[in-house]
């Protein structure tokens, strides 16, 4: 009888979201190993995309598909349509990046928000809201 060593589980990413201006509706998730599609995980089609709801947040998991280098956009749909709203170019809902790096004009880069994975990690992402 032979055993064979069980594939080690793919690492997970404990997320915590601070700074939601409410609980209503839900919080997009991204997760992209592709600089070319970060922060709009919709043209990576190995993205891992989420939502959560509001309430729930405060403390997430993401399954991260394996080790890498990885950046998280996150983004308040406070109506619950599936895309962030803007008014004049400007964000109507709240965002946010892993690492949280400085926002000036645009989303910043993915060198600014991503990080190592090589087993389970954390990452706390503060929001921002433009209006």
């Amino acid at each position: 009888m032979s055993l064979t060593a069980a594939s080690a589980p793919p690492p997970s990413i404990d997320v915590s979201v601070t700074g939601l201006r409410n609980m209503k509706g839900q919080v997009l998730v991204c997760l992209t190993t592709n600089r070319k599609a970060f922060p709009d995980c919709s043209k990576d089609k190995a993205s891992v995309k989420m939502a959560v709801k509001a309430a729930d947040a405060a403390r997430f998991k993401v399954a991260a598909p394996g080790a890498g280098t990885y950046a998280i956009a996150v983004v308040h749909d406070e109506n619950s349509n599936n895309k962030m709203d803007t008014a004049i170019f400007l964000p109507k809902e709240g965002f946010g990046f892993s690492r949280n790096p400085t926002i000036t004009v645009g989303p910043p880069s993915f060198k600014s928000a991503s990080f190592a994975v090589t087993g389970d990690t954390s990452q706390s992402i503060k929001m921002k809201y433009m209006l």
